[in-house]
């Protein structure tokens, strides 16, 4: 089976996933806004760990009204912008398309599916230290696994040719089989990593030599822990230790949010910490430290809007 894919979001994790399969010589159809010109004159440049690349020519578009209808359609926006997937996605979708949200945060598949009820939908989490260098340049500095679940009416076969695609194209491909626990396990980092090193105005390597701020981010993981737990997913403990080992031997970094700061956009708060702890009370538990870092991280927005 031979997948057309469509990259809607062709930043730091859709420019290299999607990369990376055009690279491979799939057939992928990218979206691009401020960047299409450029793009379409001298492709898309990939600097990573694992082989650097530019996809050139490339199968670039200003709109998906101009875009074929594909068989997976990547949206690696960020989840401030889903208001708009209503209206771009509908292009590219016929009976069995499978969209994939390759976005932070939790509830995300449940909101799609109130808009397109009988869309296929799956979650995709990116365990990756990517960021976007410059028009048309991403830097892919460590990592690059994801993880992917359904969240429902799977198509099993789309699946596993996704996984033999992205595999081929050298990212390491994980099949989820509950959705749910996945996307708290991603919690686990994002939640105590993205707000603190905006609130804090620092990066994770900093984070994690700071004996205070070390003993904050391990507090933060515990109390997604317990949210997770309540909301039927079981996490050992011993993750806890993985995440903080990891992050130890990552590359410093400034993740997604802390970019977003620095750029003066609009920040994922409601995606990575409000629906979760919305969540998590809903389910009995209250997230008191992961609250009050939401409350601040409310705060500077709020300052950044002006």
């Amino acid at each position: 089976m031979k997948l057309k894919y469509a990259v809607i979001g062709t930043g730091a994790i859709g420019g290299y996933y999607g990369g990376r399969l055009a690279h491979a010589g799939n057939e992928v159809h990218f979206l691009f806004h401020s960047e299409y010109e450029y793009v379409k004159s001298n492709g898309l440049r990939v600097d990573s760990v694992v082989g650097d690349f530019v996809v050139n020519p490339i199968n670039a578009y200003r709109s998906t009204a101009d875009m074929p209808k594909c068989d997976v359609v990547i949206v690696a926006l960020k989840s401030t912008q889903n208001h708009l997937l209503q209206d771009m996605l509908k292009p590219l979708l016929h009976e069995k398309t499978v969209v994939l949200l390759i976005q932070n945060g939790l509830g995300l598949e449940a909101e799609l599916a109130q808009t397109f009820p009988n869309l296929t939908i799956a979650g995709g989490l990116a365990f990756i230290c990517s960021s976007r260098m410059g028009v048309g340049h991403i830097s892919h500095q460590d990592y690059g696994p994801l993880t992917v679940g359904f969240q429902c009416h799977a198509q099993q076969d789309v699946l596993l040719q996704m996984k033999e695609d992205m595999e081929a194209a050298k990212v390491p491909f994980i099949i989820a089989d509950d959705l749910n626990l996945a996307r708290w396990k991603k919690l686990v980092w994002n939640i105590p990593y993205n707000g603190l090193t905006v609130a804090l105005n620092t990066s994770t390597d900093v984070i994690m030599k700071t004996p205070s701020s070390r003993q904050l981010v391990t507090d933060m993981m515990e109390e997604v822990l317990a949210a997770a737990e309540v909301c039927g997913a079981k996490i050992e403990r011993s993750f806890i230790d993985d995440m903080l080992r990891m992050t130890d031997q990552m590359t410093p970094y400034s993740p997604s949010m802390k970019l977003d700061f620095d750029n003066n956009r609009q920040m994922e708060i409601r995606a990575i910490y409000s629906n979760p702890i919305r969540i998590a009370k809903e389910a009995g538990y209250y997230m008191r430290k992961v609250e009050m870092l939401e409350q601040q991280l409310l705060f500077i927005q709020k300052r950044m809007n002006g």
